[in-house]
């Protein structure tokens, strides 16, 4: 095949798999507002089961759904029938899956599941298989064509079981007021969660590792405490520790270029004395937008009584991935 074939092809694909979303919309029916109140109402767990590319697609759609809020899991319906069934409890609602919905090893433990209690959705492209007509609840997930053009494998059937999931997942979602914090508890690992959780207190230098020059040191002395501490500033705090100013960079290119004694002038007559500050519980994210608001690196974080306990610019927020 030479590239325009490929492209052809690929548009073709797409084209295909774009109708079938939109002929999805007509089974966004009173089927799926009861399917949604029974997983909303499910005082267990929202059990997923599916078969070969409808197991794949039920992988996905557990793991959003656990994401999102609602509890789930995906059980493999061979391993089903081996054991694994005893994850299921009558508290559970079984969401299962299959495009013909005739599927040997999902049908065939259908009965054990209702003996149990649970209750049951099926998710197929045929009203009338006997998933459908033995489901308590079914949604219709049907395509006119695949966009595979031997009409044999799963494609287009299994976007839009995927589409159906999502839709299931978002739908729960903003009827349990699903929020971007509750989200950021499930993925504490990844970028968002950083974003959503961290505080400075998990980020900022302490201690010693804070750079504080007392009010009356000269220029000079201010200069090393920054070379000391490597984040291009310094606190000023005054007799009692409390913070009084701030000297940076900036501030040093702008002494520089006025010509001042750094060796005799104090601190004082150069720091800023109106500094941006946060409080340790202040959230990483919000912190980086106040840098970038004001177009500053660095920040020193106070206590309530106004002293420095902690200090961090853009490369802690860079290493903590929040940048």
């Amino acid at each position: 095949m030479n590239k325009p074939s490929f492209v052809e092809t690929a548009k073709r694909v797409l084209e295909i798999e774009q109708q079938a979303l939109k002929e999805l919309e007509q089974f966004i029916n009173d089927n799926f507002v009861a399917a949604c109140n029974l997983m909303l109402s499910c005082e267990g767990r929202v059990i997923v089961i599916g078969m070969g590319k409808s197991g794949h697609v039920g992988n996905k759609i557990a793991a959003t759904l656990a994401s999102t809020g609602t509890p789930s899991f995906f059980v493999h319906p061979g391993e089903a029938s081996h054991g694994d069934l005893g994850m299921i409890t009558s508290e559970d609602v079984v969401l299962m899956l299959s495009n013909s919905g005739e599927t040997g090893e999902v049908v065939g433990i259908i009965p054990v599941i209702k003996r149990i209690g649970a209750k049951v959705i099926s998710m197929t492209g045929n009203e009338q298989s006997t998933m459908a007509q033995l489901a308590d609840i079914h949604l219709c997930i049907k395509v006119s064509q695949e966009a595979c053009p031997l009409g044999l494998a799963p494609t287009a059937s299994t976007t839009a079981t995927l589409a159906m999931g999502d839709a299931l997942a978002v739908a729960l979602l903003e009827a349990r007021g699903f929020t971007a914090d509750d989200f950021a508890l499930s993925h504490p690992g990844g970028s968002l969660g950083k974003k959503l959780l961290l505080t400075l207190n998990d980020i900022m230098h302490t201690d010693k590792d804070v750079p504080i020059t007392l009010a009356g040191s000269s220029i000079k002395d201010a200069l090393f405490e920054m070379s000391a501490k490597g984040l291009g500033m310094t606190a000023i705090v005054d007799q009692q520790g409390k913070l009084c100013g701030l000297f940076t960079d900036g501030d040093l290119r702008r002494v520089i270029e006025q010509k001042i004694d750094l060796h005799n002038d104090t601190i004082d007559s150069v720091m800023t004395i109106c500094c941006t500050t946060a409080m340790p519980d202040m959230l990483a994210a919000e912190a980086l937008n106040i840098m970038e608001k004001k177009r500053i690196n660095g920040l020193i974080v106070i206590d309530i009584n106004n002293h420095p306990i902690g200090a961090l610019n853009t490369q802690d927020l860079l290493r903590a991935g929040v940048l």
